[in-house]
């Protein structure tokens, strides 16, 4: 099953020419019945090749397709990696993307740009899975690349609106940032290494001694790669605007798959941020940083996706965390936990949505419990999850991570802990105003209140069940479990953990931790019901009413305009200095000058041109004598 490894790419991009070619003509139950069959087909080759690889004694494979690049020393194959790592998040991509693809089939049933849809669909989940499976960096960029195209294609597919052309557009531009890092980070790794395979590169680095200069500068320019595609500080304003794609890209995108692939680099390339503290030391504080500003902003946010949005940022930030303090098997716990609880509570937002009449501002939602009982039942089940209560899923991950910061440091853990309760009380606080209390809406939209189909409900379920067991695969020792994720993935990172040394607090810290945070979330989900469910406020609509901090936080600390002000409008003036200056004075102005300095110089010589033969005859002798009088003096 191994060796078919290559059919998991090859099924959405069959996928993505059939609906592409012909999405003129094909029916729309045809469209997404291969749209998604495809994902299916790959998720079915995924769980054969995880359980195939659970069962055998090599954990890793490399399956190399065709000799892809060879100049010089440079020898690149096309060739895919199978292992732990690469399998669960195989897993994920295509198990998630199946949910995603059938969700989609009655979330853009009515939309004229469906086969396309689905066929951008497609084409993402292919250039995924090519950034997981790639064996070595260019074809995990190559994959990295794609994913960013598709982003674009995705956040700007109603590119009529202009807001959303110039989000999409943004996305593009500030991956681009991120993605000269990861480029420069490639050469600096054949330079260093003389390979950019996987298994060439990391049992060299294992022998380097930590911390050296070279090491550091890789893995910071690998970082930045990281923050562009995982939208960290500074790069991540792009996401929370990237809610203006439709529902199921923010869930597949934005949630399950692309924004964790830069926690899948280096969770890939533990080994060089392991020798590399300095660069953990930055991953880690500007992971907690992030999470912690998304978090006071996500807190007043009126827009339903808008939370999420920034409820996503702030749990990549979590996950960068728990990267810069060693614990990569917990981060990415995180990563897989949090697929479940985000996808689940993207595609709850998007059947609220749609059953509102496209209405996204919760204070025009209200009373939605009754009208759309599936919907409320699933996003609680995510919300409970992504709050870190037990024993749903993102109780284990999160306190995994949390557990991992109090060793390397009591403030990381203590900063955490407080964004865990700022976590959990704006994702409460948008269940209680969503569903809770009386419709706040117009008397149209009453009317038209319903439960989505079964095509968007079945995935729901789906996520909800996951969002409750996922974390009994990473059951602590604590709780009298053996961790199965820790064990399957301990291959992958054993080289670091050597250089690190196992340690693990004692249970009855790790108790005290638990029941901590736990506290800290009960309470600040407690605090929301008061305000939210109990007395029915509603965030006010009016700048002027609101505190100075709820108005700077709802405004998302200005931080758009801080970027504009600082970089955009700099740019702008640098840039028309040189367009009215450098390029129409100069550049122009020299080029502009021989045209008219040709033209003049031809007007001069056209009046030689008289017609006048016995002037041309004249003129002839007058050359043949000139010639001779200078051949005479020049004998």
């Amino acid at each position: 099953m191994i060796n078919l490894v290559w059919l998991i790419p090859l099924f959405p991009l069959i996928g993505f020419l059939i609906n592409g070619l012909g999405r003129s003509f094909l029916p729309k139950g045809a469209v997404g019945f291969i749209g998604s069959l495809t994902v299916f087909l790959s998720f079915a080759v995924s769980l054969g090749i995880f359980f195939e690889l659970n069962g055998s004694v090599t954990k890793s494979f490399t399956i190399q397709l065709f000799d892809w690049i060879q100049v010089g020393n440079l020898s690149i194959p096309f060739s895919f990696q199978v292992d732990p790592l690469s399998s669960l998040m195989l897993l994920i991509v295509t198990g998630i993307g199946f949910l995603i693809h059938v969700y989609s089939i009655g979330y853009m049933h009515h939309d004229t740009g469906f086969a396309k849809f689905f066929s951008y669909l497609n084409l993402f989940v292919f250039f995924m899975l090519l950034l997981v499976l790639g064996s070595n960096y260019v074809v995990m960029f190559i994959g990295w690349e794609g994913v960013g195209l598709c982003s674009y294609l995705l956040i700007g597919f109603w590119f009529s609106n202009p807001a959303y052309a110039s989000a999409a557009k943004k996305a593009f531009v500030m991956n681009r940032i991120g993605d000269l890092g990861f480029l420069i980070a490639i050469f600096l790794i054949f330079n260093t290494f003389n390979s950019v395979e996987f298994a060439k590169v990391f049992p060299q680095a294992a022998s380097l001694t930590a911390g050296s200069d070279v090491i550091t500068l890789i893995t910071i320019l690998l970082f930045v790669g990281a923050t562009g595609k995982s939208a960290q500080i500074p790069l991540f304003t792009w996401l929370p605007d990237a809610m203006a794609g439709p529902t199921p890209v923010s869930a597949l995108i934005h949630a399950a798959t692309m924004v964790t692939a830069g926690i899948y680099m280096i969770a890939r390339s533990n080994i060089l941020f392991t020798l590399a503290p300095f660069t953990l030391d930055i991953i880690a504080v500007v992971g907690l940083a992030t999470a912690i500003l998304a978090a006071l902003i996500a807190i007043t946010q009126t827009d339903i996706k808008k939370v999420l949005a920034y409820s996503t940022v702030s749990q990549l930030g979590y996950m960068f965390l728990g990267l810069g303090v060693g614990a990569y098997t917990g981060a990415f716990f995180h990563v897989i936990t949090h697929a479940f609880f985000k996808a689940l509570l993207f595609l709850g937002a998007g059947s609220v949505i749609h059953a509102v009449s496209n209405e996204q501002d919760m204070r025009s939602m209200g009373g939605l419990k009754s009208k759309l009982p599936v919907t409320f039942y699933t996003m609680l089940m995510g919300t409970i999850a992504i709050s870190g209560l037990p024993p749903f899923s993102g109780f284990f991950s999160k306190d995994e991570i949390l557990a991992h910061a109090y060793e390397h440091s009591k403030l990381l853990w203590l900063i955490g802990v407080i964004g865990a309760m700022f976590t959990a009380f704006y994702m409460f606080r948008m269940l209680f105003l969503t569903f809770f209390g009386k419709f706040r809406g117009t008397t149209e939209q009453q009317a038209h209140l319903h439960e989505s189909p079964a095509s968007m409900t079945f995935p729901l379920i789906v996520l909800a069940v996951l969002s409750i067991i996922g974390g009994f695969i990473g059951v602590p020792e604590a709780l009298h479990g053996n961790h199965w994720l820790a064990g399957f993935l301990e291959p992958v990172f054993s080289a670091s953990e050597q250089r690190t040394g196992a340690s693990h607090l004692d249970h009855s810290t790790e108790y005290i931790l638990m029941t901590v945070s736990v506290i800290a979330a009960v309470v600040a989900s407690f605090i929301a019901y008061l305000r939210y469910a109990r007395n029915n406020h509603v965030p006010v609509p009016d700048t002027a009413e609101r505190t100075a901090f709820a108005n700077v936080s709802y405004n998302k600390f200005y931080i758009d305009e801080i970027y504009d002000a600082l970089i955009t409008k700099p740019l702008n003036i640098l840039s028309g200095f040189f367009y009215r200056i450098v390029d129409k004075t100069f550049i122009d102005g020299f080029v502009n000058g021989l045209g008219r300095a040709t033209a003049e110089a031809g007007k001069g010589l056209r009046l030689l041109q008289t017609g006048n033969i016995g002037f041309y005859i004249f003129i002839m002798i007058a050359g043949i004598v000139a010639l001779l009088v200078y051949g005479f003096y020049n004998i």
